[in-house]
Order: structure tokens, then sequence, then C-alpha cells
């Protein structure tokens, strides 16, 4: 049976496993805030990009360009994008499941993967996936050129016919306690999901844009354009999200230290009351046989 000593010992343990989670959990909070508000306003950005994509596609009867070229998904490339570390709940095994469920849906095609972030590196890479490439440390500060990096690597190897389609799963930010885990096909181009409108926008109809340059022209800038925007869309959104469930891990984490030293000291009490009890006992015992 533990001793008091053993209880104290044990309680100190945890208090110090709270102290570390609690400011683990005000880190992530402080990153949160900036990752949250960079992924907030590349949102406006991508969403005026791709309306200024549709209005320039409705004016050309038949868009040609490479990454408009559809051709049979043979050859399946996917961008999985993870965290860098653990100790943020379940959200890179839920990315990487999701990940799995994708590469079931598509057993029959063959499939390359390019990771984002360690966790997700090291698992593929253990499961034997065909890595093109891999980043790591990208996330934690999105950086431009590393995002530009990326995309001309999509964007050359879809050109040039070395594969017939490009997925990105990530996980997108919603609220801090909330995450939505995305798959979304990024090339080619679908030109019927880039002329949706996004929800509240108007149509690319009502927008009189005016054009210098002739639309074929535009079309050749804002599509590499449209895909380092969707690219940096989802790298800002599994920064945000990746920080926002590390917060909450750590949150409930420290709660649970909390319950831990709660329960401990209890018990401990309870033992030492019992352990003052009988030797009041014993006392008193002793004293009546000598009487």
């Amino acid at each position: 049976m533990p001793t008091l000593l053993d209880f104290r010992r044990r309680i100190r343990s945890v208090k110090n496993t709270q102290q570390i989670t609690r400011a683990m959990k005000f880190v992530a909070a402080a990153r949160l805030r900036r990752a949250q508000e960079a992924a907030l306003a590349a949102r406006p950005y991508a969403k005026e990009l791709a309306r200024v994509l549709r209005s320039t596609m409705s004016r050309i009867a038949e868009p040609q360009h490479p990454l408009l070229v559809r051709r049979p998904e043979e050859r399946v490339l996917a961008l999985v994008l993870t965290g860098e570390r653990g100790l943020a709940g379940a959200f890179n095994t839920n990315l990487l499941r999701k990940a799995n469920e994708f590469f079931l849906a598509n057993k029959g095609k063959r499939i390359s993967v390019i990771p984002v972030g360690k966790k997700g590196r090291d698992a593929l890479r253990k499961a034997g996936f065909n890595l093109i490439a891999e980043y790591i440390n990208v996330l934690a500060r999105v950086e431009f050129s590393k995002v530009r990096e990326i995309a001309d690597l999509l964007t050359g190897l879809y050109a040039k016919g070395e594969i017939d389609s490009v997925y990105i799963i990530f996980s997108e930010f919603k609220t801090v306690m909330s995450a939505n885990l995305v798959v979304e096909k990024l090339l080619p181009v679908d030109a019927e999901r880039v002329q949706e409108e996004p929800e509240g926008g108007l149509a690319s109809s009502q927008v009189d844009y005016i054009y210098e340059q002739p639309a074929e022209q535009l079309l050749d800038k804002l599509l590499p354009r449209y895909v380092e925007s969707q690219v940096q869309r989802a790298m800002l959104e599994s920064s945000a999200a990746e920080h926002a469930a590390r917060m909450t891990a750590m949150e409930s984490a420290t709660k649970n230290a909390g319950d831990v030293i709660e329960a401990m000291t209890l018990h401990m009490n309870k033992v030492r009351q019992a352990a003052i009890t009988k030797e009041i006992i014993e006392i008193v015992s002793g004293a009546s046989s000598t009487a």
C-alpha cells in the first residue's frame, strides 16, 4: 500500500506536469491568434482572385491552358498537410485517417504523395508511399516563397503530364473547438467549380471588369496565381487548426491534471486519517491494558 510520502511525491509530479501543460496552452494560444489572423486575412484574397478568374474564363469560349487539360486519373498526387509536432490531440491522427480513406478510394491508381509536416512525412514514409518531395518546418511560419515553390512543383508536374490530378488534404480552421477535414481537387482547375459563386457573392456577369490585356493572356497569369492562393490558404488554415487543436489538448490536460491532484489529495487525506485513527486506538488500548 502506498505511503503518505509516495502520495506526496505523485502529487508533486502531477503538479509539475500541470504547470508544463498550462504553459504550453498559453504558448499555443498566442500562436493561434497570429495564425488565425493570417488565415482569415488570406480568405478575401483567394475569393477575389477566384472571382476575377471566373470573369476571365467566362469571356473565352473554350479556355485552353495546360492546367485545364483533363486526363484520365491514373496517376494521382496528394498534398497532405499535417502537424510538425504531437501533443495536439487527435489532429494528426484524424488527418492521416482522412488521407488513408482517400488512398483506399483510389486504390487502383498510382498514388504519389507530397507531405507537408513532419508527422505526415514519417507516417507516409513508414507506410511505403512514393514521396515526390517533402516539406518540414514550413507551417509554423508560412512564407510565400515556400508556397510558390510548392505550387510551382505541382503545376510543373501537371503541365509536363507526369501526373493526372492533384488533391490537397488538410484541416480547415473553423473554430477553436472544431475543424473540417477537407479533400480538395486542385488540378486540373475545374472550370465549373471555379465558376460557382461563393455564398452571398455577386455573379461574375454582374461585375464589369475592364481588361487591358487579352483574356487568354490574363488566363496564363491567373491560373498559376489561383493555384498559389489555394496552396497558401490550405497551409494557413492547417497551421491555425493545428494551434487550435494543441491549445484545446493542453487545456484538457491541465484540467485532467487538476482532477487527478484533487482525487489523490482526497485519497491521501483518507489514508492519513485512517493512520491517525489507528494510532489513537493503539494508544487508548495500551493505556487501558496498563490500567
